[in-house]
């Protein structure tokens, strides 16, 4: 089932970045083809306006005294100016030609001069050059050349240089050079997106990995804490139902009442656990009820180690109480004093007779600290790192006698966190192990 989750989550990281990429493309290639499509005008603008001196100068002059172009042209070789821009241009790609638009809707007008390459281009269009006339302004539009290629079509209209006649240049280019263009770009763009969607997925693996690693450490820990709280529950059940089947063999035996005080004994044993289970179960589900209000916690430590007092000294252990007057925090004064006693009863459970057990508190950088620490064999380093784990319970070697279930500590340490609080464990310098309790100065 997570090996499945893990295929989602990449393929939907894929599949967004795909998304991304598809739609940033989309972009860059619209952008791409309009500025494309704006240099092209540009350029044919630009073109058109290199002839204008000449234009307006010698072409124009000479066929407002009368001459005619077509013998005008063939003359050109042996008068003393140059050669016109127009016929002397090299670009292949571009057509270009001067002429004076006709009058009238029908004719091509009169060509003054045209580059080799405008015939392929059908050169001249009348239409748009006598509309660029008329209106005395460029007109750049595409239109249906030969064997039906898309043109761009430049006219700009040109004045003598006396304000008389009116000459159009008009220059065109095949709209062929912007979609190459970009044909160019989309050949850069779709391999290196398809490899960046490849790389994508590469990466999308990796990260639902680490993504899921929580998760599965959750599943791993809720597997390992329902067998051990199976374990725990199936260990006193079949001791009730052993001693059960013993009492229905044998109703009147006078060692009954010993196998009841046992059974009584297990079933408050299934019930505590089942307890810490409950407040295990409301705490990962954020429902354990923890306020946060001032209370002392020198108090709640004074009163909470007091209870103790009696256990302790029947046990043979010293419990020392070195609190001060106050320790002013914010929190839950009920579950601080169950933390509390979590604390003791596992420092009473691990302290050997003839041993202390010392509670003690102070403010610490913003925060009250109520320390318990015990001097018992301590807590091997192997065993500090899982000390608050679930049903973790380091070497019985430590435990004068047998220990809990191993939820205690790990409830008290949830509780701490719950207050915004912290529990932490260590070794004494001089033997023994110290809890730290710290919360939230008020």
């Amino acid at each position: 089932m997570l090996d499945s989750i893990r295929r989602r989550l990449a393929l939907g990281y894929v599949g967004i970045f795909a998304l991304i990429l598809v739609l940033v493309g989309a972009v860059v290639v619209a952008s791409f083809a309009r500025q494309a499509a704006t240099q092209q005008d540009e350029l044919l603008e630009q073109k058109a306006q290199g002839t204008s001196d000449w234009v307006r100068g010698p072409a124009l002059h000479d066929y407002l005294e009368g001459r005619d172009p077509g013998e005008w042209r063939k003359g050109r070789g042996e008068r003393d100016g140059p050669i016109g821009p127009i016929e002397s241009s090299t670009d292949s790609d571009i057509g270009m030609i001067a002429l004076v638009p006709p009058e009238g809707a029908n004719g091509e007008g009169e060509v003054l001069s045209s580059s080799p390459s405008s015939s392929s281009f059908g050169l001249p269009f009348a239409e748009p050059a006598q509309r660029a006339a008329q209106v005395g302004e460029t007109i750049i539009e595409t239109i249906d050349g030969p064997e039906d290629e898309m043109l761009r079509v430049a006219s700009v209209p040109m004045t003598g240089i006396g304000g008389e006649g009116v000459a159009v240049v008009q220059a065109v280019q095949s709209r062929r050079v912007v979609r190459e263009a970009v044909g160019g770009l989309l050949l850069i763009l779709i391999p290196v997106g398809l490899l960046g969607l490849l790389l994508s997925g590469v990466g999308g693996l990796y990260m639902s990995r680490r993504a899921m690693r929580p998760v599965t450490d959750s599943f791993q820990r809720q597997r390992t804490f329902i067998a051990d709280a199976s374990h725990e529950l199936k260990t006193p059940l079949a001791l009730v139902r052993i001693n059960a089947d013993v009492i229905r063999r044998n109703p009147t035996d006078p060692e009954n009442r010993e196998i009841v005080e046992d059974q009584l004994s297990e079933i408050d044993r299934m019930d505590a656990l089942l307890s810490d289970l409950l407040v295990l179960a409301r705490l990962d589900a954020g429902r354990l009820d923890v306020e946060t209000k001032p209370f002392d916690l020198a108090t709640v430590a004074a009163e909470t180690a007091g209870r103790f007092l009696t256990r302790a000294a029947e046990e043979g252990v010293r419990l020392e109480i070195e609190v001060p007057e106050e320790l002013p925090v914010n929190g839950d004064a009920g579950r601080t004093g169950q933390i509390l006693a979590a604390l003791l009863d596992n420092a009473v459970r691990h302290t050997p007779k003839g041993g202390t057990i010392t509670v003690s508190g102070r403010l610490l950088d913003g925060r009250a600290e109520v320390s318990v620490k015990d001097t018992g064999p301590g807590i091997p380093p192997k065993h500090l790192p899982r000390i608050f784990d679930r049903f973790y319970r380091a070497e019985e070697a430590r435990t004068r006698k047998g220990g809990g279930t191993g939820l205690g500590l790990s409830i008290a340490r949830d509780l701490a966190r719950a207050q915004d609080g912290e529990l932490t464990a260590e070794n004494s310098r001089d033997g023994g192990a110290v809890f730290r309790l710290r919360l939230q100065q008020a």
